[in-house]
């Protein structure tokens, strides 16, 4: 039986293990750094062995996915090298891609390396928070390396397709981190922003969904946020100061009491919302609305 090795048994390493149970002829193999860790995995079904050891399970796995913080994934690949299988495929699942892709550069010819990206998570953390529907309906973006092999890519779309994922988008790892800078990163800083409020907590007995969905992710993991941000800095600076600029023109208009430009830029924003929920053809576009 081929094997299937998920090194950090997380949130999303659990989640996706759990839902890869059954896959094919693999069995799958989890390797953590806690006793407890393995004990939730197994007795809750999250794996079909656990081990403390990477050194068992690495040089016997056919896949090793590795579900940990970007700056541990770097160091796991280096560290771990020259233990990875020959013949086999090593992937990642962090949101993060041009760096992880260079670090990969210290494996041997012999082992392949596809960067990976499932897009769905929750603000928890944990094995215990683990589920194996969270990636039903979600986009699963992948990066291969120019080397990767046809039979690698094939293997890699055939898992996320088992997890329930609703498409997998195929780029590059810049396009990657260009694009997740805004769809993903800046949804976590406006999250945190609007929690930084000084009147937050005097909301209390106030919150409409509104509130709660655009707040929902700022309980985030600070460790992790913190590296991804960081490594992916230029492309998130960019994001960011589009953002100030489209907050500070909503602001310039309610400050000086312009109706109509509320009312346009409002229109122009729902239309782009609608669009991009119900595909469609565009109303006017964003120079128009600025003549």
């Amino acid at each position: 039986m081929k094997k299937i090795v998920f090194v950090g048994l997380g949130l999303i390493g659990g989640s996706m293990a759990a839902a890869l149970r059954g896959f094919e002829d693999f069995e799958v193999v989890g390797v953590v750094r806690r006793q407890a860790t393995a004990d939730y995995a197994l007795e809750h079904g999250v794996v079909d062995s656990v081990t403390l050891d990477p050194a068992e399970a690495l040089p016997q796995a056919d896949v090793t996915v590795l579900c940990m913080n970007p700056r541990q994934i770097v160091d796991y690949l280096s560290e771990h090298r020259n233990e990875f299988k020959a013949g086999s495929l090593v992937c990642d699942v962090c949101g993060i891609k041009t760096a992880i892709l260079e670090a990969a550069e210290v494996l041997p010819p012999e082992v392949d390396f596809i960067g990976c990206h499932p897009m769905a998570g929750t603000e928890f953390s944990g094995v215990e928070n683990s589920f194996p529907t969270m990636f039903q309906k979600a986009h699963f973006i992948m990066t291969p390396r120019k080397t990767s092999t046809p039979e690698h890519i094939s293997l890699i779309r055939r898992m996320a397709k088992h997890m329930g994922c609703r498409d997998i988008v195929n780029t590059t790892p810049e396009q990657h981190d260009a694009i997740i800078a805004y769809t993903s990163q800046l949804m976590h800083i406006v999250a945190a922003a609007v929690c930084d409020d000084a009147e937050l907590f005097q909301c209390r007995g106030f919150e409409g969904g509104s509130f709660r969905d655009v707040t929902r992710v700022a309980a985030l993991d600070v460790d992790m946020w913190t590296e991804l941000f960081s490594l992916n800095a230029p492309a998130l600076s960019r994001i960011l100061q589009r953002m100030e600029d489209n907050l500070h023109s909503y602001r310039v208009a309610v400050e000086n009491g312009d109706v109509e430009r509320i009312h346009a830029k409002l229109t122009y924003s729902s239309d782009r919302k609608r669009r991009m929920s119900l595909p469609g053809p565009g109303q006017f576009t964003l120079e128009e609305l600025n003549k």
